[in-house]
């Protein structure tokens, strides 16, 4: 069997954790922070579907290992941040894709689209610079990942039809 959109779910979980703790946050107008980082992370949640649809029900599993390598390769603060974040969206997301019978490109962007919001407060809160503007900032970059890969999902399944 092939696993490798489960390593390359893992392996995004490890370099954006990664990324977090090495990229500065940047100062928004009202002295909160939003971390740039956060444009990478939508590509994480579309990684997350392709990979369970690989391995089903084991994601889970995948995710706690890139939460492992993650505390020891970044900030272990991050890491468990990133876990408790991950964990609470892991599971918005595996019911989204596992119960609606949607095609998949709907699937990945309705799964994004509930997880992220949550994700995004869950993190933010954790690492102690969550804010109305912040959540609403990092969720609509985790987005623009997902809806990339929706656009190019949705035109992909459109042009096997015709």
């Amino acid at each position: 069997m092939n696993f490798k959109y489960t390593a390359l779910y893992i392996a995004l979980i490890v370099i954006v954790n990664y990324a977090f703790f090495v990229v500065p946050l940047v100062d928004l107008p009202g002295g909160e922070k939003w971390p740039p980082v956060a444009l990478l992370v939508g590509f994480v949640f579309v990684a997350r579907d392709f990979a369970q649809r690989e391995i089903g029900h084991s994601v889970i599993l995948a995710m706690l290992v890139a939460a492992a390598i993650s505390y020891f390769m970044a900030d272990p603060f991050i890491a468990l941040a990133s876990l408790s974040g991950f964990l609470v969206s892991e599971f918005l997301d595996w019911a989204v894709y596992s119960f609606t019978k949607k095609p998949f490109s709907q699937r990945v962007l309705y799964s994004s689209a509930l997880g992220t919001p949550i994700d995004s407060l869950i993190f933010l809160s954790m690492i102690g610079i969550a804010s109305v503007q912040g959540v609403i900032l990092m969720t609509v970059s985790k987005m623009l990942g997902a809806l990339i890969v929706w656009y190019l999902i949705k035109n992909r399944d459109v042009a096997k039809v015709v």
